[in-house]
């Protein structure tokens, strides 16, 4: 089953059992797969569809960051609600361990020494853990230790 026709499904089921919390997360899933769909002019493949979800998962984490910092706890719940939802249509996350390897292995390849070589490595580091659902921060800042920026 395509990822959209199992979105659709979910939308249907949220319905059923009216769980407003998961249908809104849903819908507003839905509407920035069929915006991101139109832009392109066609219909999107899965891993188009786990791009989108990948970058309103990255919009919703921000938004927590900001929500928390500004107090307001009722809408950093809210935010965490729509986090749990929208994973469930990611891949596994990528362990600790995956991702230090991955940039263990980059780094011996490009040959970078310095601070300077972060780019060349994130640039190589970035399809070894493609598949899996990696935190582009989480990536760098393993990087930036490893090369002592």
């Amino acid at each position: 089953m395509r990822l959209t026709d199992q979105v659709n499904a979910d939308i249907t089921a949220a319905m059923k059992a009216k769980d407003a919390p998961r249908l809104s997360a849903l819908r507003m899933m839905k509407a920035a797969m069929v915006n991101k769909g139109v832009e392109k002019g066609r219909d999107l493949e899965d891993a188009e569809v786990l791009q989108v979800v990948s970058s309103l998962v990255k919009q919703r984490r921000d938004s927590v960051e900001q929500f928390s910092k500004a107090g307001r706890t009722d809408l950093v719940e809210k935010e965490t609600a729509e986090i749990a939802v929208l994973e469930e249509y990611l891949p596994p996350a990528a362990t600790a361990a995956e991702i230090e390897a991955a940039v263990a292995a980059a780094i011996t390849e490009t040959g970078a020494a310095s601070p300077k070589d972060i780019g060349k490595v994130m640039k190589a580091v970035m399809p070894k853990l493609a598949g899996k659902n990696a935190d582009g921060r989480t990536i760098n800042e393993s990087v930036r230790r490893k090369l002592g920026a």
